[in-house]
């Protein structure tokens, strides 16, 4: 199952941005055995402002894929409980899924709706580019998870 990070704007090319990138690498490599992979980071820059033009980027680079869209209604799940709905969504058959981390105004309700689930942080507010890293440890601690790595201490 690929995995997509879909974010709206540019990470720049500061300590989060690489950090997002070192896990997102990591992630590829430790899922090609659990049929986990690769970890994409798409990140989209829309020409109009406002949360319906984002909607319509994110909504067009998710299609086909089982998306979760990331936000502060949404449920914060544990390591372990996070990384078995993935194996969940990847064994029922899933070919792609895609995560969505909105703008600075939040997410269109047409991302939350058409979203098979909400992933929540916490009740923080995240810098964008924070978020997007954290997401992309996540999905790589979800992957060491899988594999019985010890990366991952409950």
């Amino acid at each position: 199952m690929k995995l997509s990070l879909i974010a709206i704007g540019k990470p720049g090319r500061g300590p989060e941005a690489a950090l997002a990138d070192d896990y997102a690498r990591r992630a590829t490599l430790a899922g090609r055995p659990l049929g986990l992979g690769p970890l994409e980071l798409i990140d989209l820059e829309p020409r109009k402002a406002g949360k319906a033009p984002e909607a319509e980027l994110i909504l067009g680079a998710a299609e086909g894929a089982h998306l979760i869209a990331c936000d502060e209604r949404g449920k914060a799940w544990s390591s372990r409980a996070f990384a078995e709905h993935v194996a969940l969504l990847r064994d029922r058959g899933e070919r792609r899924l895609a995560f969505a981390i909105g703008g600075a105004d939040g997410l269109d309700e047409s991302v939350r709706a058409r979203a098979g689930s909400l992933l929540a942080f916490g009740p923080q507010t995240w810098p964008h580019a924070l978020a997007r890293a954290m997401l992309a440890e996540q999905l790589y601690r979800a992957v060491t998870i899988l594999a019985g790595s010890p990366y991952h201490r409950d």
